[in-house]
This record gives structure tokens, C-alpha cells and sequence, in this order.
């Protein structure tokens, strides 16, 4: 008892540089409550229990945290194992440290590594409890540092559970919130979990290196020391470590050897003001010359986590030279993140800090994606993009800093400035200059983006994005295109089946409809209808059942009796959306007789009716949809074409001419070799129609050269 009491003193010690005496006895008191609760219960460690709540509060102590937070430290696993109920914390300490030690307790039974499908169902709970209140994840890692340090006694498999959920959520939060000294331990104490051998090895090779290499590091921060003197400006040098972890993953994904990365020597200077910052910068610049293109300056753009410093990487005494520079705040918002920024907010101070308006913009996102994702697994996927920043900055025309994933897009950039701008984005400049949607951004270019009203996404945008909003956004848009266009096909099948029935969609009753709708066991007569518009079921079948009543919607289908398909063909415009493309196999153009044939899931794909890979059989050909072109139609369409020509010199020229004056454009010429004298050219090109492709292929066939033209159908 007295050993834990003094612990409580010395901690109560810490605490009165920056608390007063009465919120020093609510943690006190927490404490007290927290001990009789555990009373006779043990760690793995054979430590008494209480001794886990006593040094995770002292961590968010020395993080300088608010008291509610530290008394729900004291008492975050009171609800788990003591089966105390909230509502008597709330009567005890108040709601708000009833609500914090709730938070934590339903964080701390999520099992992140049991299935993919549950560690997503449970990352939309800890959004949440993120989102009532940050303190709550700042307990819980202050939680799991604790537990990471004493992971030892635990058996096998839970270490290995532990250690990897900790650096694939836990430690990629810390950073997010901007807590590197958190961050960093997490990482090395779950990397030396995983890989006890390899982090043995790895630190072995550092102490080694560190002794062969003090003499230098010695020698260069004298060097620097006398240049700060020498110009009056005041700085402490630190040696900076290379963490375990961070040296590992650079071996293993940059593939650098261990050599490579510890040949860079790391120092930090810290000053007391930003525009020391830029002096010191010009005298190490003095001192040793600057590698190009290795600058960074985070005090004037500071990253989305608030981490502000200058880097500088110097060449000099034959090594390259790392050096940051920064202020004293600066140093403890780098290690603590939000967590120095915390502001206890009383009655007097209603103020949130730059960073804590960071991390709510960070977790707003995370509420919207939250939103818009269909289920938990597409969420985690969106997250997991914005937990493993590299960031770049681009700016506004208007000069605003944006900060982006590495690798982000124009289209990304439109979707960070707003959702709708996304939406509408139809071009870009890039430095004022059009550029390509896809083009990846690099820091320093201003973006401005192009709308034009009534623009949709493109589905091909998901091939490139990076960011979770940009593709949570845009698989938003497309769904509900997806679903109003397969209920518009579905609706249109349905009633051309039914017309082959003698009968329309207006004259079934609402029970019939109800019927059908319950024997097929969907939701709505919509989802009915939907369906048949992704192709999932025959609107033939669903037209019988309407029409026929009850005592047909168990008896075997007979397509054979189908209703002349003919009947009603469907008119396709060729700007058809999602649901209905043209077949690649004998690309169709207006004019040409076609059908439709549906593809489960996917809606209509439309071919030739002279294709080789349509069904030959009586129920597959009794399953097509007969379609009929709409009149003015003014789309292009591709046609492959085989050109078999006496090679002469410019013929190839000859040929694109005569596309062009036709009106035709080419998408791709490939020349196949027969012998020296003949050769065969394949044309892909786009025509608006069957006269257009007349009047190509009569261009074509008129040059001197050509022997032979005809359209290829595969």
C-alpha cells in the first residue's frame, strides 16, 4: 500500500507544475477509487493492477494533460473488469469522466486483428469515440504504450496480436495527432515484438557504428557549435537517433542498406524564435554546402499534424549532414502533438487551437467517409490512405495550402477543396497551364480546377486517386447513378415483357406487385426492378409472375413460349452510362442490327446480331433483348478495320489523310508484316455511324496502294 500511495504522491508532485491543488485531489481521488476497484487483482507481471491506471496517467502527465483526462486514466478499466456501471462513475466524478472512461472501455474491447470485416465494423467505433471526444484515443494510447512496454509475460500469440494491431492503427494515429515521441516508441516496441531477432540485430549494428563514428559526430557538432557562437545565435545541438523501426523500413522498402541510411548524421538544433530559425539556416548553409533539393521549410507550411521545423541536409567531412531546426514550442509540439496544444477549456478560455481544428477537419472527414461508405470494410480501406500520409503541398489560386497524400491527383485536390467541385471537375491547369486530371502533383504547383455544371465522375478516376475522400466521394456518385440507371433499363425490359403479355406496368395491382416482390424475397418493388436492370433476373420471368398470379410463381419457366422478343425493341441512344456498353468483340456502330444480352451484376452489353459469341441455343437466344438505334444519334463509336496494301513509302500518311478528310478519327494504327512487297494494316477508328464507316472505308479503298479493306469483327 505505501509504495503505490507514494507513487501517487510523486505523481500528485509532477502534476502541481501545472494544476491546482484542487484537481490535483480529483486525480486523487480517482486513484483511490480506482485501487479499492482492483483490490486483489494482478497484472501478468504479478504487479499489483493498480500500478497499470497509476503509469498510464503519469504518461498523460508528463504530455502535460488536462485532469479529467488523467482521471480517466486512473479509472479506464473500471467498467471493463470491475463491472462498476457508468452511471456510477457519472454520480462520482461527473459526465464528462464518465464519458471519457466509456470511450476508452469500448476502445479497449475492440480486437482490431480478429477477421478484415471486424477490424473495419471497429474502426468506425473508435471514429466515433474520436469524434465525441479526442481525449478519449489520447487515454487509449497512453493505454497501449503501457502495455506495449510491459507486453513480456504475455503469451505468444497475444503479443503477436498486440504488437501488430499497435503499428498498423495505434502508432499511425499517434503521428496522425501528431505525437512523434509516442509514435516512435510505439513503433520500435511493436517492431522489436514482431522481430525480436532483427531488432536485436539492427541495434546492435547501431551501438557499434555510434562508437566507430563519435569522433565525427563530435567534430561536426563543435563545427557547428563555434559557426552559432560565432554569429551570436542561440541554439542547443542534439544528436538525433534513428529509430529501430524507422531503419528497418527503410532497408526493406527503399532497399538501402544499413550502411546507406546510418552514413547520415542527424542533429537538431533548437532555438528560441522563428526568425532565428532562418539564421541558423544561412549559417549551417555557410558552414557546409546544402544538397539540392533536399530543403524543406515546415514553419512556413506545417504539416497536416501541426509538425513544424526547417530540414536541411548538408555535405560535409565527406558524409551527409541532416540537420532541423526549430523552436522550443516547436520541439514540443513535434514530440506531443495535440497533445500540447490540449487546452483544459473552463469557462474562461473557449479557444480550440490551430492544431486541435486540424485534427477536427481530420476527423470530420472521417465522419463524412464514414457516411458514405456502404459497409465498414470500403471505410477502412478510404481510411487507411489517410493514416499513412507522405504529404506534398500544392496551393489555391487564391495562395491557400493544400496538403495531399504523395501521389495525389488534380482530381483528389478537387475533392479536398469541396465535394461538389470534385463532382464537377471536368479540367485543370497546373502553374496555369491545362494539364491532365491524372497527373500526379508534386509540391509547389498552384492547382486551380475547371467545373462545368451538370459534370458527373468518372468511373476511370478510381484507377487513380489516392485520397479517401476522392474515392469515397466518387464511388458515392456512381452508385446512385448505377442504381437510378438500372431502375430506368429495368423499368423499360420490364414493360416491353409485359406489353408481350397484352397487358402494362399500370395495370398491376399494388398486392400483385407485393406478392411477387415477397416470393422473390427483395425488399421493394424497386430493388425487383433494379435487379432486372443489373441483369440479375429475366424481365421475362418477373412479367410472368406479375401477370399470372400466385399459382405461377413456383411453376418451372419455359422460355421457349417467351413472348415475341421482337415485340417493342428497346431504343438505345449510345450514350448509354453505366449499365450498358458495347461489346468489344464485335463493336457495334448505329445502323448495324443489334441485341442486347445481360450480364449479371453489370446491366447490358450490346452486340451484333451476326456476333460469333452470342448463345446458339433456343433459351439463350430467347434470354436476348432486341434494341433498335435512335435516330440522331451524334456519339462516335470505334470500328476496327484490316487494310491488306503494296508497301510504298508514305502510304501509311496517305491512309490517316484520307480518315481525315472522311471525318474519321483514328484511335490506333498496327502493321503486320507479310513480305516485302505486301503488308496488312489494322485501323481502330471512330465513326458516328454505318453511312460514316461507308464513306471511311471509300476514302480508304480508293488510295492506289490499298487491295483489300474490310471491317474485322472478333
Amino acid at each position: 500500500m505505501a509504495v503505490a500511495e507514494s507513487t501517487v504522491e510523486e505523481l500528485a508532485k509532477q502534476l502541481s507544475s501545472y494544476l491546482d491543488t484542487n484537481r490535483i485531489n480529483q486525480v486523487r481521488r480517482a486513484y483511490y477509487y480506482a485501487e479499492q476497484a482492483h483490490e486483489g487483482q494482478m497484472r501478468k507481471s504479478g504487479d499489483r493492477y493498480i500500478t497499470h491506471p497509476l503509469a498510464v496517467a503519469g504518461i498523460l502527465a508528463d504530455l502535460r494533460l488536462d485532469h479529467q483526462s488523467l482521471m480517466a486514466a486512473m479509472l479506464h478499466d473500471v467498467i471493463e473488469d470491475t463491472g462498476i456501471p457508468k452511471d456510477a462513475l457519472s454520480e462520482q466524478f461527473g459526465e464528462d469522466v464518465a464519458e471519457l472512461v466509456d470511450g476508452v472501455s469500448k476502445l479497449t474491447q475492440i480486437e482490431f486483428r480478429s477477421r478484415a470485416e471486424a477490424q473495419a465494423e471497429n474502426f468506425q467505433k473508435m471514429t466515433l469515440a474520436m469524434a465525441k471526444d479526442i481525449r478519449v484515443i489520447l487515454v487509449k494510447l497512453a493505454d497501449r504504450l503501457h502495455n506495449m512496454r510491459t507486453l513480456g509475460p504475455m503469451p505468444y500469440e497475444k503479443r503477436l496480436r498486440i504488437a501488430t494491431e499497435t503499428l498498423d492503427i495505434y502508432a499511425p494515429i499517434a503521428n496522425r495527432l501528431g505525437m512523434h515521441s509516442i509514435c516512435t516508441e510505439l513503433e520500435d516496441l511493436g517492431f522489436s515484438s514482431l522481430y525480436p531477432m532483427r531488432s536485436k540485430y539492427i541495434s546492435k549494428a547501431v551501438e557499434k557504428l555510434r562508437g566507430s563514428h563519435r569522433e565525427i559526430i563530435e567534430d561536426i557538432r563543435g563545427k557547428l557549435q563555434e559557426k552559432l557562437e560565432e554569429r551570436g545565435l542561440p541554439g542547443r545541438i542534439m544528436g538525433r537517433e534513428k529509430h529501430l523501426n524507422s531503419i528497418y523500413n527503410k532497408m526493406k522498402f527503399k532497399q538501402k542498406s544499413f550502411h546507406e541510411i546510418m552514413d547520415v548524421y542527424a542533429f537538431r538544433i533548437i532555438t528560441d524564435t522563428e526568425d532565428n530559425c532562418y539564421r541558423i539556416l544561412g549559417a549551417v548553409h555557410s558552414l557546409y554546402k546544402p544538397l539540392p533539393g533536399r530543403f524543406k521549410d515546415y514553419i512556413a507550411m506545417p504539416k497536416a499534424n501541426g509538425y513544424q521545423s526547417i530540414h536541411t541536409t548538408l555535405f560535409g567531412m565527406h558524409v551527409n549532414i541532416e540537420i532541423q531546426i526549430r523552436t522550443e514550442e516547436m520541439e514540443h509540439i513535434a514530440n506531443n502533438g495535440i497533445a500540447a496544444h490540449w487546452m483544459y477549456k473552463n469557462e474562461a478560455s473557449g479557444v480550440t487551437t490551430i492544431n486541435q481544428s486540424r485534427v477536427d477537419r481530420w476527423v470530420k472527414g472521417l465522419m463524412e467517409m464514414r457516411e458514405r461508405a456502404d459497409d465498414s470494410m470500403e471505410f477502412i480501406e478510404h481510411v487507411k490512405v489517410d493514416l499513412f500520409p507522405d504529404e506534398i503541398y500544392v496551393f489555391t489560386p487564391k495562395g491557400r495550402i493544400m496538403e495531399l497524400p504523395s501521389g495525389a491527383t488534380p482530381v483528389d485536390f478537387a475533392y479536398a477543396i469541396h465535394t461538389d467541385i470534385g463532382n464537377a471537375a471536368v479540367a485543370c491547369r497546373i502553374n496555369r497551364n491545362l494539364a491532365s486530371l491524372s497527373q500526379p502533383l508534386q509540391s509547389g504547383q498552384t492547382v486551380e480546377i475547371i467545373t462545368a455544371p451538370g459534370a458527373r465522375p468518372n468511373p476511370a478516376w478510381l484507377s487513380f486517386v489516392v485520397t479517401g475522400k476522392a474515392r469515397s466521394s466518387i464511388r458515392h456518385v456512381l452508385k446512385t447513378r448505377k442504381r437510378a440507371e438500372s431502375m430506368e433499363l429495368g423499368r423499360t425490359l420490364l414493360k416491353r415483357s409485359l406489353k408481350g403479355f397484352g397487358t402494362k406496368l399500370s395495370d398491376v395491382s399494388d398486392a400483385q406487385k407485393q406478392s411477387v416482390v415477397n416470393h422473390n424475397q427483395v425488399n421493394s418493388f424497386d430493388d425487383l426492378i433494379s435487379d432486372i436492370g443489373l441483369g440479375n433476373r429475366m424481365a421475362y420471368l418477373v412479367a410472368r409472375q406479375l401477370v399470372s398470379g400466385n399459382e405461377v410463381l413456383d411453376a418451372p419457366a419455359n422460355l421457349e413460349n417467351a413472348p415475341d422478343s421482337k415485340q417493342g425493341a428497346v431504343t438505345i441512344r449510345g450514350t448509354e452510362g453505366l449499365l450498358v456498353r458495347f461489346a468489344s468483340c464485335c463493336k457495334p456502330i448505329p445502323g448495324d442490327p443489334v441485341v442486347g444480352v445481360m450480364d449479371s451484376g453489370n446491366g447490358m452489353v450490346i452486340h451484333s446480331d451476326t456476333c460469333l459469341r452470342l448463345p446458339e441455343d433456343d433459351e439463350g437466344r430467347a434470354r436476348l433483348t432486341h434494341l433498335k438505334w435512335a435516330k440522331d444519334i451524334t456519339d462516335e463509336f470505334s470500328v476496327e478495320l484490316r487494310v491488306e496494301l503494296e508497301r510504298q513509302r508514305g502510304v501509311i500518311a496517305e491512309m490517316a489523310n484520307a480518315v481525315a478528310m472522311a471525318d474519321g478519327n483514328i484511335e490506333r494504327i498496327s502493321v503486320e508484316d507479310q513480305n516485302a512487297k505486301f503488308g496488312i494494316v489494322n485501323l481502330v477508328v471512330h465513326v458516328h455511324g454505318r453511312k460514316h464507316l461507308a464513306r471511311v472505308m471509300r476514302r480508304v479503298r480508293n488510295i492506289r496502294a490499298v487491295t483489300h479493306i474490310s471491317r474485322v469483327r472478333h
